[in-house]
């Protein structure tokens, strides 16, 4: 007795019973209201934040591309000219990486200029052309391609040497708004030295050899082209599946779940099988080791008897603790099957909650897009800087260059005797209060982005929670479920415990926040760390992963907590924490139970989608009429791993909310066989079928006899 009541008293006092109790409550006020100001301050903050960054970027260093002078193009006085046509193309590959590319909007050591079309027949100047003037051989042929200004009374050998005129044309294509040398086109130029005595013609070979990307892109483009209708058709398979397994549990949950674990067994078992004859055999054989002795080549020790010994007896042991657990688990199992019979009940009673992950990615989308705007605003922030740049400094003219000084592009170069003399764009000013402090505000716009990410996904499990708990404690099911128990549980979690989320969801945030401080700093002192720096990290990093599980794990139950009795977020996890200790054995079958079941459904709906999709698209399947023939693809694979990709979100997505209902009932289980005791006064609310498991009966049987008020 004394050790029951020394239990008892570490984990709490089992709840007492409340006539009042009716499932979730209606009159409760708001929690955690100094946290749900904290919170509404830093949406504010974090809005401005937005507004400043709107105020002060310009994302039209990135979203649209630059000449040479700093002009947009597509824009104001370049409106009917969109496309950059780089002058040497080769040298943006040759002189830049693409991380550098892309942080300087595209740039590379080349002149550029806005033209209305990009060029679709190959040409170069040749050596008769140079004594005649810009007009005759660019302006009067149709090829405006020099940068704006330039007189048309200039030679073309003094533009060629300024470089304020292509010295040749490639067929291009546009793409991201730039022209880009077209890979399907067959075109012979005229010998021309470019560069390094590079010809055009290997220029262009070297080019497409090392750079595939756009011709990729463009085929991937026209898969998904060819596909995308294909590919909603397999994401609905896939939401069906999702469907008819959750609907079906309450018909063949039991068999379901014995099917698995019989499968578990059974793979152990021949697991133990292949480990016994293969020790049978290298034991015959002599395979000790002692005579491999130590190596650091592991393939090695699958050659001597020790190893599979060892893994035979640990599958053994494993085989072994599994039955046992069988045994004498057998009625804990019983009951967890019967709740996720229940669970899809409640779903199938409640199919409206089945789509609140749409609210849910909704408003995770729009979480997502204001982070990224705002991060790019704030990237673009502050005015652009020039410097000027010359390709080899080396060159006759340009030993006293002014390289890396600060230049207009607007203006003439500060030495044109200097060829190939060029203001370059190099990044964005840092002065000025808003720069300063870009670092600062962009910490904030990660937290905001993390802190508001966990918010709305702690709102979707209170909402379902609150949901689910008035299909629980509904006595007559299902008569007295609430007209509308989803949307009055959303409306009641938003009014009464914005609060108690945003202080979950906080905590959840700055776990989160140190994990990946820590994996930063892990990254910048890889190589510095010795062995036993190494091995600290690991801890840390361990420790703190298994920190956020547990954080997820007590907010959880803390929000379905929240949803039944609206008691602020510390009172709700205590006490979640507490009955869930209280039955601990419960919780660890019930969840193992669940996770299996769940991870078979995933199973079944992905691998389902992925094997149809793969016959169809790969053209596999025979006979089919022309509407529904697999359409030509370039990669076929690519529409495979996107539906494959899709339905495992999508069964995500159903899945979580059957297993956020499985855990609300559960939680309303535990605390119904502590509040109850089956008489007129305190009948249980659970169903039948697990009165019987428990061997416990109602004197006022739901639908038979009318309980008492």
């Amino acid at each position: 007795m004394g050790g029951k009541q020394d239990e008892n008293k570490a984990y709490g006092k089992p709840a007492k019973y409340d006539p009042s109790f009716r499932g979730p409550i209606k009159n409760r006020g708001c929690t955690d209201v100094i946290c749900c100001v904290l919170f509404l301050v830093f949406i504010l903050g974090y809005i401005a934040v937005g507004l400043i960054a709107w105020v002060y970027g310009d994302p039209r260093q990135v979203l649209y591309p630059k000449n040479s002078t700093g002009a947009y193009c597509g824009i104001g006085e370049n409106k009917d000219k969109p496309y950059l046509l780089y002058f040497n193309i080769f040298s943006c590959i040759l002189n830049t990486n693409i991380i550098t590319a892309i942080q300087s909007s595209l740039q590379c050591p080349t002149p550029q200029v806005c033209v209305s079309s990009c060029p679709e027949a190959p040409w170069a100047v040749e050596s008769s052309q140079h004594s005649l003037t810009v007009g005759e051989v660019y302006y009067k042929q149709n090829r405006s391609y020099c940068l704006p200004g330039v007189p048309q009374n200039m030679t073309v050998m003094e533009s060629l040497h300024q470089e304020v005129c292509p010295s040749f044309l490639l067929p291009s294509s546009p793409a991201l708004g730039r022209c880009f040398p077209s890979t399907d086109t067959d075109f012979t130029l005229p010998e021309f030295q470019w560069i390094n005595n590079t010809t055009i013609s290997q220029g262009v070979s070297g080019l497409l050899d090392s750079i595939n990307a756009r011709d990729i892109t463009v085929k991937i483009f026209e898969d998904f082209a060819r596909s995308w209708y294909w590919i909603l058709v397999a994401l609905a398979v896939a939401l069906v599946l999702s469907l008819l397994f959750i609907l079906l549990l309450r018909l063949v949950a039991g068999p379901l779940v014995l099917v698995l674990i019989l499968g578990v067994l059974a793979v152990l078992a021949y697991g133990i099988y292949h480990c016994w004859e293969q020790y049978q055999m290298l034991r015959d054989k002599g395979a000790s080791i002692s005579q491999l002795g130590f190596t650091t080549n592991l393939s090695a020790y699958q050659s001597v008897q020790e190893t599979w010994l060892a893994a035979l007896i640990v599958l053994a042991v494993i085989e072994g603790i599994l039955l046992l657990l069988l045994i004498f688990l057998r009625q804990r199992i019983r009951i967890a099957i019967t709740l996720l019979e229940e669970a899809s009940k409640a779903v199938g009673h409640m199919m409206s909650t089945m789509f609140y992950p749409l609210v849910t990615f909704v408003l995770l989308v729009i979480c997502i897009a204001y982070w990224a705007t705002t991060a790019l605003y704030l990237a673009t922030s502050g005015q652009p800087q020039y410097v000027y740049w010359v390709y080899n400094v080396t060159t006759p003219g340009c030993e006293k260059a002014p390289v890396n000084e600060s230049c207009d592009p607007l203006a003439q170069p500060a030495n044109a005797s200097c060829p190939g003399l060029m203001c370059v764009f190099q990044g964005y000013s840092s002065t000025g209060l808003v720069q300063r402090s870009l670092f600062n505000l962009q910490i904030y716009g990660v937290l905001g982005l993390f802190w508001t990410l966990n918010w709305v996904l702690a709102l979707g499990q209170c909402v379902l929670a609150g949901a689910f708990a008035s299909f629980y404690w509904a006595f007559h099911k299902p008569r007295d479920i609430p007209t509308f128990p989803l949307s009055s549980a959303f409306i009641r979690t938003l009014r009464y415990h914005t609060g108690s989320l945003a202080f979950g969801s906080l905590i959840l945030t700055l776990v989160q926040i140190a994990r990946i401080i820590l994996e930063y700093i892990d990254h910048k002192l890889r190589g510095a760390q010795n062995s036993v720096a190494r091995c600290i990290m690991c801890c840390f990093k361990c420790c703190l992963w298994c920190l956020e599980k547990f954080i997820k794990f007590l907010n959880r139950n803390a929000y379905i907590m929240i949803a039944i009795y609206g008691k602020n977020f510390c009172v709700s996890a205590k006490n979640a924490f507490m009955l869930l200790m209280r039955n601990v054995i419960r919780v660890v079958v019930l969840d193992k139970v669940t996770d299996l079941l769940l991870f078979f459904g995933k199973l079944l709906v992905v691998g389902g989608v992925g094997v149809l999709s793969f016959f169809f698209f790969s053209g596999r399947i025979q006979g089919l009429e022309k509407d529904f023939k697999n359409p030509q693809l370039n990669y076929y694979w690519l529409p495979i791993m996107t539906s494959i990709v899709g339905a495992y979100v999508i069964a995500s997505g159903f899945f979580s909310v059957f297993s956020m209902c499985v855990d609300t009932l559960f939680l309303c289980f535990l605390e119904d066989l502590e509040r109850n005791d089956g008489s007129v006064d305190r009948p249980y609310y659970m169903p039948t079928s697990l009165l019987k498991i428990l061997g416990k009966k109602n004197e006022a049987l739901p639908g038979n006899k009318k309980r008492k008020k």
